[in-house]
């Protein structure tokens, strides 16, 4: 069967919206079917747990609401985000990329090398390029064993993670042109915003379109549903699941770019746990591990939480050795709610036939 004619199975959008109300519905059922709907949103969960934590670590802590303080916040939340967009399409498929740390500061000390001899934006769409060639040779690996991306990636991670001391010598880059337009546009702000902020936002509006509104999305959410239906229905499988891993690869890229931009500098350390904050973004963020479903809007709101919580272990003076037990268990949380509410929602529909 051709990949033209491709079916997007329902399982792909458990999700849908409700039908309207009839025409001549009253005000309060309109009303009552409007809540409904906004409280079936995956995103409000995570957002309304985000203005909660504002909330209380700004009760406690006036400072924490300066607009400095919370623009760094952003800023921290972004480098998670780009690549947690990634990894929303991933786990869309039942997937889990343990090696986007690796790639994010293999990135950084390439770009950070390379900009030492060469012109920086050059040295920077280099290292991006990187990223989606070590997002390849993961799905290589894994088209080539048939084995899941995670058994790959917990070898790719510690490899990538070796490359960084080796091409690092385990020593922080030097000679990086700070004085370099590069620096200025992509660490700096604009119009007050950090510059990471806008491209957060310009991705995630291209990466949900291309989620929810592609064929390639909707294959994405297909073989998450049911792999085996997906092949039979003539989806390339491996050769998606690729795709999305180079995408996460290019993201990591970018990322790291924008890290070096702002920190302007690489130390062979740099990225530790940056994976686990990332996966943590996603599936804080409404995105199931059990597949067929994502949200990148979410995943949005998954690293803003995230970011939230350390600057907040901080403000608390709690210990640094906390912030990844917390984020941990964190996930746990989100992983344990999920799939309560899953049941829930299960057992209803069941009620309904």
């Amino acid at each position: 069967m051709s990949e033209t004619s491709t079916p997007q199975p329902a399982a792909a959008a458990p999700n849908q919206a409700a039908a309207p109300p009839p025409s001549g519905a009253t005000f309060g059922e309109k009303a009552r079917e409007g809540l409904r709907r906004a409280f079936a949103i995956d995103e409000l969960g995570p957002l309304l747990a985000l203005i909660a934590l504002v909330i209380f670590i700004g009760g406690f802590h006036s400072d924490f609401l300066d607009k400095d303080v919370l623009l760094n916040t952003v800023r921290s939340a972004a480098f998670v985000a780009i690549v947690a967009y990634g990894m929303v399409y991933l786990l869309a498929m039942t997937e889990i990329d343990l090696s986007v740390g690796g790639i994010y500061a293999l990135c950084i000390m390439l770009a950070a090398k390379w900009m030492s001899s060469i012109d920086p934006w050059v040295a920077a769409l280099l290292a991006i390029c990187v990223g989606v060639a070590l997002g390849a040779v993961n799905g290589i690996l894994c088209n080539l064993f048939k084995i899941p991306v995670i058994i790959i990636t917990l070898g790719t991670l510690s490899m990538f993670r070796g490359l960084v001391q080796i091409v690092s010598d385990g020593k922080p880059a030097t000679g990086i042109p700070l004085d370099s337009s590069c620096f200025e546009q992509l660490g700096g702000d604009i119009a007050g915003v950090p510059a990471a902020a806008w491209v957060v936002v310009v991705l995630g509006v291209i990466l949900t379109f291309v989620f929810k509104k592609t064929r390639f999305g909707a294959m994405v959410r297909a073989v998450g549903s049911n792999h085996q239906a997906a092949e039979f229905s003539g989806i390339p499988v491996l050769r998606i699941r690729l795709y999305a891993l180079m995408l996460v690869g290019g993201l990591a890229g970018l990322a790291g770019v924008l890290s070096l931009a702002y920190f302007q500098g690489a130390d062979p350390t740099v990225g530790a746990g940056f994976e686990l904050q990332v996966i943590a973004a996603a599936i804080i963020g409404g995105t199931a591990v059990s597949g067929g479903t994502g949200t990148v809007p979410g995943a949005l709101i998954g690293a803003l939480i995230v970011a939230v919580i350390n600057s907040g272990l901080i403000f608390f003076s709690i210990d640094s050795n906390w912030t990844n037990f917390v984020t941990g268990a964190v996930i746990v949380i989100a992983v344990g709610s999920d799939a309560l509410v899953r049941r829930r929602r299960a057992a209803r529909a069941l009620q309904g036939t």
